[in-house]
């Protein structure tokens, strides 16, 4: 007997890359699992998670990699982007820059305005979240997946 997470219309892949420290693994655990680990360790090599949500009427299971930010792993890495990244896929490939720990605005290392410019100049969508208290972490996923259906 199949559990709901087996019933899809879509399988999408959604990685995550960045440099180290980013909140990439604590917004993959808050988005599939609802957590935030303060004390996450950094990850070596890959990690994937999967959760389905709802989008325009069809059940779409995402399949979402966390990356190694660290530059030692990037060997490592760089497989898992094959498919997921334009040097390696097609023209209809949905990239999305994510500024993350929106919580710890005295310590902003890029103001909004030059992410969305940045964003707009590589036509990427933006969006800024916090892992930490959920701020736009389904919202960013939510979109990401909505766009690869469109």
């Amino acid at each position: 007997m199949g559990n709901r997470d087996d019933e899809y219309d879509f399988l999408f892949k959604v990685v995550l890359i960045g440099d180290s420290g980013v909140g990439k693994s604590n917004l993959l655990s808050r988005f599939t699992r609802n957590e935030f680990n303060l004390e996450s360790k950094s990850t070596i090599g890959v990690e994937f998670a999967t959760r389905s949500i709802q989008v325009d009427g069809k059940m779409i299971k995402a399949q979402i990699w966390d990356t190694a930010g660290q530059e030692r792993y990037r060997a490592i890495t760089s497989a898992y982007y094959r498919g997921a990244l334009r040097d390696h896929a097609d023209n209809n490939i949905v990239i999305m820059l994510v500024g993350n720990k929106s919580d710890l605005r005295h310590l902003r290392a890029v103001p909004t305005d030059e992410a969305r410019a940045f964003a707009e100049k590589n036509t990427l969508s933006f969006i800024e979240t916090s892992a930490l208290d959920s701020t736009n972490v389904e919202e960013a996923f939510k979109n990401i997946l909505t766009d690869v259906c469109g």
